[in-house]
This record gives structure tokens, sequence and C-alpha cells, in this order.
């Protein structure tokens, strides 16, 4: 296999920014490299160009969203950035006398910590009152992952010692060191494909909104339309919570700022 090329690498830019409105810097070819190398051996392939002409030709579907997987996967861990989930918490509180569902969405729930932490704040604060959590990711392979729940305990190790206790079972044999999500938690949670890019599915209004360290991923013309997509989907009065390193100066006006990375929008 011979190495990639600065013009086969411009190339992979391109398709990740096409099929994924990410903007890939020039210190991403080693990951480029890395993560598709298997995929070039699979089909028999010498160079990442021959590889690129096969995701072009129309005729592999299934592993053009390979590599798409393959070149977006980011790892998390649960209840990342606490202070959302504490925001979260309070809110819900104040939500639970209400007969309507609540409603959250993890718009990039990776592998599913983020929803899960979701549903365990929830469980633990909802009583008698419904709700209900979806997580999106545009990677199938993290999607099948969420569904399967099933993580390392290093993974793991932001979970409140009640919420370990109460929604996760502890593996064993061969699932020793590793955790999974209680299965009447895990049926509140559901997943699905979903790229933020493109039209949304209609995937109805929400109470709260997670869109967290992605953005980062976007330049500022993807971010605009990507965010006024989601801000689309939140109720007046409902909130949209970015990561802590992200910002929606000069992309959106639509929700203002309530604290740090949490925004509302006007009822």
């Amino acid at each position: 296999m011979k190495p990639i090329t600065d013009a086969e690498f411009a190339q992979f830019q391109r398709f990740i920014f096409d099929n994924a409105g990410i903007t890939m810097a020039v210190a991403k070819k080693a990951l480029v490299t890395g993560r598709l190398s298997k995929r070039l051996a699979a089909h028999g392939l010498e160079t990442f160009g021959e590889y690129f002409k096969l995701l072009s030709s129309g005729q592999h579907p299934g592993e053009v969203q390979m590599a798409v997987d393959l070149l977006t996967t980011n790892e998390t861990y649960f209840f990342r950035e606490i202070k959302h989930f504490e925001f979260m918490r309070t809110q819900v509180l104040a939500a639970r006398s209400r007969q309507q569902p609540y409603r959250i969405w993890s718009a990039a729930s990776s592998t599913g910590e983020e929803a899960y932490s979701m549903a365990m704040v929830l469980a633990d604060c909802m009583q008698t009152t419904p709700w209900e959590i979806l997580g999106t990711d545009i990677s199938t392979k993290v999607i099948d992952g969420a569904r399967r729940a099933l993580y390392s305990m290093e993974r793991g190790r932001h979970i409140p010692p009640e919420y370990l206790r109460r929604f996760c079972r502890k593996g064993q044999g061969e699932y020793d060191g590793h955790l999974l999500v209680d299965r009447a938690l895990r049926s509140k949670v559901s997943f699905r494909q979903v790229n933020l890019n493109t039209a949304l599915p209609e995937l109805g209004q929400f109470d709260m909104v997670f869109l967290r360290n992605v953005m980062i991923y976007f330049n500022n013309d993807t971010k605009r339309e990507v965010v006024a997509r989601v801000i689309s989907t939140i109720k007046p009065g409902g909130y949209f919570c970015i990561g802590h390193s992200e910002s929606l100066n000069d992309i959106s006006s639509a929700v203002q700022m309530v604290a740090p990375s949490i925004y509302q929008k006007p009822v």
C-alpha cells in the first residue's frame, strides 16, 4: 500500500465535507491513513486514489457509509461537561408536574453515552411525568454501538455512584471491566441515523437539544445551516446546549444565551 499523497488527501477532505459537512485539517492526514488503510486492504487496492474512485463510482453505497463512519467517529464519555447536566436537572424538576412528554435530543450522540446520561437524570427526576430521549449521529456504526449500550468502566468513570448502582449492570466473564446500561433505561432511549448537514427528517419538537463538540469541525457557513436546522426543532422557551469551547457568535441570533454554552429559544 502506497502512502497517501497530498492530492489524495485533498480528495478525502472534499469527500467528508460533501458527506458530513466536516472541514478536515491537514493535520488529520495520519487519521485518514490509519482509519482507511484496512478498507484499502479489504478491496485489494494499492493507493488511496483507487479507493476514492471506488467511493465515487456510485456502486458501493455501503462502502461510502463505512468510510463516513470511520472518518467521523469521536470518543465521548458519560456526563461529559457536567454543568449541562446540572442545568438540565433544574429544568426537568421544574417541568415534572406537566402531562405532555419532556423530550430531549442528543443531536450528535456518538456511541450513546450522552443520551444515556440524560436518561439517568430524567429517570431520577421525572417520577410519573412521561419523557423521551432521541439520540442521532451520522455514523451507523456508532448508532449500532449505542443500541448495545455496553461500555468500558473507564468510559463510565463520571457516572454518579448512585446512578451507577441504579442504572448499570456490571459485566462478568468475557465482559469483565465493562458496564451495561439497564434494559429498562435503554427502552426509553431511541437512536437513529441523521445527517445534520442535510434537511432533517420529521423528528418532532424538543424541550432541550444538545449539540456539543461538533461545530468545531464545521466552517462558519455549515455551522449556520446546521444550527438553523437544529433550532427549528426546539420548542419556544426550550434550550440549546453546545460545547464549552464553541460559540454561536455570528452564527445565530435565534436563541439567547442564558449561561455559558447554554441558549434559550424565545417564547
